[in-house]
């Protein structure tokens, strides 16, 4: 559709602002954040079952 003024979820319009939802570097950034905390949420994790595990095998019985 000719002459609808947007390309690309971005208007013709200089100084205007990025369509709703914003734009696809932003949305690459938030992923690659969501997923290193991810992973170092889960390698936190997996350390502390690893020390609960060596703490139990080392326990005075």
């Amino acid at each position: 559709m000719s002459g609808t003024g947007t390309t690309g979820g971005r208007t013709d319009r200089p100084g205007a602002p990025p369509a709703a939802g914003g734009t696809e570097r932003w949305k690459e950034r938030g992923v690659a954040l969501r997923v290193g905390v991810y992973v170092f949420a889960t390698h936190l994790f997996a350390g502390f079952i690893w020390v609960l595990f060596y703490v139990g095998e080392h326990a005075k019985k």
